[in-house]
């Protein structure tokens, strides 16, 4: 099948449809500009139906055996194996990544679907003494009912999965919105992937739609109980003030500013492999991408060196050719506005190791250093291939410095004596540190999440199970209570 005109519809209640809008979002390639589909956006009253159709399904699947819950992940992980060529493809068409990124992200999107097949079994029961005679405390690990998935344009395939698929397990209704410029990838196709698993009919919907058109009615609508947003921290803010209004729990994953520290007794070239990859792997397109590089002035000029002799080795262009390192961004204004931070940055004082340029949507890679003490490019998130390489002098200006941005993401730490990295890693304000590795990491089972404006809540593992279920307490009374009157 052609995912993007097969799949450029609606998916509610079990049907393919046409949405009800008077508009269309158009999906386009970002590297050719060559249009994938065309597809009419949903209105609030389909979101009222898709709502509604998850609410009314999930009570018969909350109550399923677990066990046959469990084998739909395992239909759909064989389905996602079976069709990896064609995904792969459609990856590199709709978001612009290379083959090196779809592979990555098809990585973990299998083991988040592994983990899944193991989340069906998770949540379990408790019984906790009384201080009342012959009272029996029963804790119940229950679903929360209907969840609202939003997810990005820069992994839309693994961050729809990676909510969508323990959401279900877990015994809900989910109820998806990809971003509008990944609307198969991050939308229908996961749809298609459950209902081809023998997903139950109005478990899974997908909205393709826009805030133009609904504005809050995702998240306002009464019957989720749990939205799972990840995006920027501007959005995740509003999320969660409509989220707290309205009495809903709210996961927000959000964007990240990480640190990649270099300390003096650091393996330089391994440092360099993992700064280079951290900063540029999907365009630097990635919250987890180490913004800044944090280099010990001691070693500064050699690994500086060092990083910019493999930046220069970076290949920039077509998406679908093997040997393309850097592709395009997601689309024309993201790539001008990278563009245009690199020529700000450099206009206040910062000095260009490499000037990158624009090509299309392609922006080439930049490194840039002098950068002057509270250069505004220094604390914000930038979603693009541009490194900043920053010296400090010791520790605990390594440490300042890392933890001087309103973000807390992730980071890692390279050093030769592993607790010298914990130690430092300790002090760093962040959600997720790796000492002698990338800064980009995503594991099934370890808690994912930020500090500060980088989230609310955790992800993965038994944080999903938090994040998905709620807890019921039902209390047995063997005896008669005696009451005072």
């Amino acid at each position: 099948m052609s995912y993007f005109t097969d799949l450029a519809l609606q998916y509610i209640d079990g049907e393919w449809r046409a949405g009800g809008g008077s508009w269309d979002i158009i999906d386009f390639n970002p590297y050719n500009e060559e249009k994938l589909a065309s597809i009419t956006v949903a209105t609030v009253d389909e979101i009222d139906q898709a709502y509604r159709a998850a609410e009314r399904a999930q009570r018969a699947w909350a109550e399923t055996n677990p066990y046959a819950r469990r084998a739909v992940f395992e239909r759909a992980l064989r389905l996602v194996e079976e069709r990896e060529a064609e995904i792969t493809e459609a990856i590199i068409a709709e978001l612009g990544g290379t083959r090196t990124k779809a592979a990555f992200e098809l990585h973990l999107a299998k083991e988040f679907l592994r983990e899944s097949v193991h989340l069906a079994l998770r949540p379990e029961g408790r019984i906790l003494p009384s201080p009342v005679d012959g009272k029996e405390n029963r804790l119940y690990r229950v679903p929360v009912g209907v969840v609202g998935v939003i997810s990005p344009f820069n992994f839309p395939f693994l961050l729809s999965i990676k909510s969508v698929a323990p959401a279900l397990a877990l015994g809900n209704a989910v109820v998806l919105k990809p971003h509008q410029n990944t609307p198969i990838l991050g939308g229908s196709l996961v749809a298609k992937l459950f209902e081809d698993a023998g997903l139950p009919a109005g478990l899974l919907n997908v909205v393709i739609t826009d805030i133009a058109e609904i504005g809050d009615a995702l998240i306002e609508h009464p019957v989720p109980q749990v939205i799972s947003f990840t995006g920027s921290d501007r959005v995740g803010r509003h999320v969660a003030t409509v989220c707290a209004a309205n009495f809903k729990r709210a996961v927000l994953e959000l964007g990240g500013n990480s640190a990649l520290v270099v300390l003096d007794d650091a393996d330089l070239d391994y440092a360099v492999d993992a700064a280079v990859f951290s900063r540029f792997v999907h365009q630097g397109q990635v919250c987890m991408a180490a913004n800044r590089i944090l280099v010990d002035r001691s070693v500064e000029r050699e690994f500086t060196e060092k990083f910019v002799a493999k930046v220069r080795t970076l290949r920039a262009g077509d998406p679908a050719d093997p040997e393309t390192h850097i592709g395009p961004l997601i689309n024309a204004t993201q790539a001008e506005a990278v563009a245009t931070l690199v020529e700000q940055t450099v206009a206040a004082g910062a000095t260009a190791l490499v000037r990158g340029g624009l090509e299309g949507n392609v922006v080439t890679p930049s490194v840039l250093t002098g950068l002057p003490a509270g250069s505004p490019v220094l604390t914000q998130e930038i979603f693009g291939p541009v490194a900043l390489i920053v010296p400090f002098d010791g520790e605990d200006e390594a440490v300042r410095i890392a933890n001087d941005t309103p973000y807390g993401l992730s980071g890692a730490v390279h050093t030769g004596d592993v607790e010298r990295g914990v130690r430092l890693a300790r002090r760093v304000h962040t959600g997720m540190i790796h000492i002698n590795d990338g800064t980009v990491h995503d594991e099934p089972i370890v808690p994912f999440g930020g500090e500060k404006h980088s989230g609310v809540g955790r992800l993965n593992g038994d944080a999903t199970v938090d994040a998905f279920t709620t807890q019921k307490w039902i209390s047995i009374q063997h005896g008669r209570t005696v009451f005072p009157f």
